[in-house]
Order: structure tokens, then C-alpha cells, then sequence
């Protein structure tokens, strides 16, 4: 069995799809993640919204979030079948837990470099981060 990981589906549906169809597709997508054990952790339905640019010859499209938890095999049979769903417009799916891991490296490695710098200047290592002033008056009230 593969490994889950998060992922995030955002697919716009077309302006003249009702809100039944947008229901059906949420369905299918559950099926779908269900057929491979994974999960939905939210669902977001955003409302019609306008495009930034014409999309097959649509300025407005419903737009519909998705988080998902599920192999690879899942995403790819779900991009199979949003590709060629006539009702949505575009779609795209975004590993989530990826993103995460690289802002967490680049985090370590500003980290890092800030104390080899402090360290060849001759300065001593960095104090933990202070607490904003309004928490620290909050905390005193208590």
C-alpha cells in the first residue's frame, strides 16, 4: 500500500451548471477518493466567482476546494476523470505536504546560515524570539 499524503483539488465548474451538478461532482469525487481508502478532510464551495481570463469561452466559473488525503493513484484517476468531465472547466491538484516540507527547509536553512554569520562576526547566538508586547500584557492580566 503507497504512502497518504495531503493534497488540495480546486476545480472551476462551468456558469451553467446548476447546483445539482456541482453536488454530483463533490460525489464523484468522494467515490473516487473512497474507491482508493483516502479521504476528504474539507470541502469549500466558493460560489461563482469571475475568471481572471476567458477559459473556453467562459468568464465565470463555480469554484470548489477540496482537501484531499490519498496515494498518487487516486490523484491520477481523479485528474483522468475531472479531464474530461464536460461541466468542469479546470481543475488542478496541488500536492500540499510538499509545499510544507520545502518552507520548512528553508526555514532550517535561514536559520542556519543567521548563526554561522553571528558566529565568524564574533556575536553571541541569537536569543529565543520575544513574545509580542500584546501577548505578554494579556498573559500579566490573567
Amino acid at each position: 500500500m503507497s504512502t497518504l499524503r495531503q493534497y488540495e483539488l480546486v476545480y472551476i465548474v462551468s456558469p451553467n451548471a446548476t447546483d445539482e451538478v456541482v453536488a454530483e461532482l463533490h460525489t464523484q469525487v468522494e467515490a473516487i477518493v473512497g474507491k482508493f481508502d483516502g479521504r476528504i478532510e474539507k470541502t469549500e464551495n466558493w460560489g461563482k466567482r469571475r475568471l481572471a481570463y476567458e477559459v473556453n469561452h467562459y468568464k465565470e466559473g463555480t469554484y470548489v476546494l477540496e482537501l484531499l488525503s490519498g496515494s498518487g493513484e487516486m490523484v491520477t484517476e481523479l485528474e483522468r476523470r475531472l479531464r474530461v468531465e464536460e461541466d468542469v472547466v479546470r481543475h488542478l491538484v496541488v500536492r500540499v505536504d510538499e509545499e510544507l516540507h520545502v518552507a520548512e527547509r528553508t526555514a532550517t536553512r535561514r536559520a542556519e546560515t543567521r548563526k554561522r554569520r553571528r558566529a565568524a562576526r564574533g556575536l553571541p547566538p541569537e536569543a529565543p524570539a520575544a513574545r509580542p508586547p500584546v501577548e505578554a500584557a494579556a498573559e500579566e492580566k490573567e
